[in-house]
């Protein structure tokens, strides 16, 4: 059965066909049983791949390709990965629906230019970090505040490949929701180090993960 609406294809498909300028590789692992929401996650990502010749769809299977998922560092399923000309670390633990689709469809756009849209005045600071950063953003998919600390998560993968971006679905992964606490959405942890609810401004978002290298 089929996911998205026609009406949403047909904008959707606009969107790409104006927007999108390079390849953009959508790489997913999944499996047959004892995975909930990784059929229905397949088949929207079919779907939108479906809409343009410029995004690949790659289908991984989690159990038997499990050396490709440790390549990955692919450690739990659905798992979508979103990459361009580069290697980026931006990944989707969890069915990206809700309010967390637009996240999805901004991530495709941007990976495809290979810039994100943070302001100049902050591209230097995250630029200049040399250490692993490990971001995660736990969401429900009904969470209108949510996708602001994904993008913001995602769009400093896209500036700086030392860093790795996950939006972590809450109730598909409760017992990663238990060993962080989270009580309330949007909930980042950094580098396990850092930890705040609710949507930041950039600006405020860039600094704690400067301060979690030290």
């Amino acid at each position: 059965m089929a996911i998205l609406k026609d009406d949403v294809k047909a904008k959707l498909s606009r969107v790409f066909s104006q927007s999108l300028e390079g390849e953009v590789k959508i790489r997913y692992f999944t499996q047959e049983f004892e995975c909930e929401f990784c059929k229905e996650t397949r088949t929207l990502l079919e779907e939108l791949s479906a809409l343009s010749s410029k995004i690949n769809l790659e289908v991984y299977d989690f159990a038997a390709e499990a050396d490709r998922a440790k390549e990955l560092r692919v450690d739990k399923i659905p798992a979508t990965i979103i990459t361009g000309r580069d290697e980026y670390k931006i990944r989707y633990f969890g069915i990206p629906s809700g309010y967390e689709f637009t996240s999805l469809v901004e991530d495709i756009v941007d990976v495809s230019k290979g810039r994100s849209r943070l302001p100049s005045e902050l591209l230097e600071k995250v630029r200049s970090i040399s250490k692993p950063i490990h971001i995660q953003v736990f969401v429900t998919p009904t969470c209108p505040y949510c996708p602001k600390a994904v993008r913001a998560a995602h769009q400093l993968a896209i500036e700086n490949l030392n860093i790795t971006a996950d939006m972590v679905e809450s109730v598909e992964f409760p017992h990663l929701a238990n060993r962080y606490s989270v009580m309330a959405v949007p909930k980042t942890v950094i580098n396990d180090k850092i930890e705040f609810v609710g949507a930041l401004p950039e600006e405020q978002f860039v600094e704690l993960v400067m301060r979690a290298q030290t």
